[in-house]
């Protein structure tokens, strides 16, 4: 059969649509590229706001009315979250959850003989391991992303991520050594580390995150080793330093920040105070004096005065983000926030996004001016209209006018000057 697939949602999605792509062609099917006929499609589903679920249901019903006799798996986490809801959407042949993705194929290949509909959504456990497959290449990417980390014990006030994801829980050393291996050897010189609650990483192992760093670090072939999004209150001084020593390690910090706020974060049920929050940002920035630091920052969360978005807006200017996540709050069944009083209406959560995303446009525009005159290396991943683009250890995208795509290679290159969201620059 010929598959495609269809991803929502984060890098850890992004890794496991890749690993179902790699099971099916494993067991002698064909992933369809884009634009190409297809015999079954796979939703990978989102659910971390209600409108990843309506852009997931706008793509089930899209690809139905497009491909009436193909057979649609809708799996991922929406599935898994609100398997009820789920199960009720007619357009899906399969509903699966994301406890085992490897079993897809299977379910696949089930209804293609019968026809009769499944629905397979097995509960997390606290027992459960980590489970998904190593993957050996990142389809038509220069940068390729490791899943190492799953499930969330954090349990913030206002996200249904660890019911969707279960408890924390980590692969294995050695095989993060293997696959890297592997993708080395598939010709990636870059790897992003990704993961549900990434800095919690190894820790059912007596291990943190820098061993896995390490562990790729020592991998001949790879260049770069940079981090997804990490959680503040659980990077040390020691874990810097640590990084610190690694040559490949990219100085590129995303410390998911959601409000600048503290009573704000309070009502989150997040674990630190923005008092800790500019202190790491301080110690990151001494000891990694190129670093970016960039973040997620939620406004018009349940209760949050205009007082309170003020103190947020301040707080992101005051540190000087290299980059921000804007998003509004969304209400979510099965968590605490649902139900607290004073719900932001969603007129002054879109003015409130407005004015926090200028503030956050301004403070890229001061980072990317830094950067100008430096002379930086540059992994160039795409290309076109003689323009070659790439990223810089601390993530600064880069355009250089050339004639040679430069795709995949690693070449020093000067800045010379900042453009709305890029610097340009002129290879040394």
């Amino acid at each position: 059969m010929r598959i495609a697939f269809y991803t929502l949602g984060c890098k850890v999605n992004q890794y496991e649509t890749e690993a179902m792509r790699e099971a099916f062609i494993g067991e002698g099917h064909e992933a369809a590229a884009d634009g190409e006929p297809f015999d079954a499609a796979v939703i990978n589903s989102c659910t971390v706001t209600a409108e990843s679920d309506r852009k997931t249901r706008q793509i089930l019903r899209r690809v139905r009315r497009e491909n009436t006799t193909a057979i649609i798996v809708l799996t991922g986490c929406m599935a898994q979250a609100f398997s009820k809801e789920s199960a009720a959407l007619e357009d899906a042949d399969i509903i699966a959850g994301n406890t085992d993705i490897e079993k897809i194929v299977r379910l696949v290949e089930k209804f293609a003989l019968d026809g009769e509909k499944i629905i397979e959504v097995a509960p997390h456990t606290k027992k459960e391991r980590f489970n998904t497959p190593s993957i050996n290449n990142f389809a038509e990417r220069t940068r390729a992303y490791m899943k190492i980390q799953d499930g969330c014990d954090r349990y913030c006030s206002y996200c249904i991520i660890p019911t969707a994801r279960g408890a924390v829980r980590s692969k294995p050393i050695e095989e993060i050594a293997t696959e890297a291996e592997n993708l080395s050897r598939s010709g990636f010189s870059e790897i992003v580390l990704v993961g549900i609650n990434l800095s919690s990483y190894g820790r059912e192992f007596g291990l943190n995150l820098c061993d896995a760093v390490e562990a790729i670090c020592g991998v001949e072939g790879i260049k770069r080793v940079r981090l997804g999004s990490l959680e503040p209150d659980h990077i040390s001084d020691e874990m810097l330093s640590r990084f610190k020593n690694q040559d490949k390690f990219c100085p590129q910090f995303h410390l998911s920040l959601q409000s600048g706020c503290d009573r704000t974060l309070k009502r989150m049920n997040r674990h630190y105070d923005t008092a800790f929050y500019t202190d790491l940002a301080v110690r990151i920035r001494k000891m990694f004096p190129d670093a970016s630091i960039t973040t997620d920052i939620m406004v018009g969360f349940a209760g949050e005065t205009e007082e309170e978005f003020q103190e947020s807006l301040n707080y992101l200017k005051s540190i000087g983000f290299a980059k921000s996540h804007v998003f509004a709050y969304s209400r979510r069944k099965g968590t605490v926030a649902y139900g607290l009083p004073d719900q932001i209406s969603r007129a002054e959560k879109t003015r409130r996004s407005r004015l926090m995303l200028a503030a956050a446009a301004e403070c890229e525009a001061q980072f990317l001016k830094k950067q100008i005159g430096s002379t930086v290396p540059v992994l160039f991943e795409t290309a076109a209209d003689s323009i070659a683009k790439g990223y810089t250890p601390n993530y600064t995208p880069v355009h250089v006018l050339t004639d040679n795509p430069h795709t995949g290679e690693i070449l020093n290159v000067r800045l010379i000057s900042a453009e709305k969201d890029y610097c340009t620059g002129e290879i040394i």
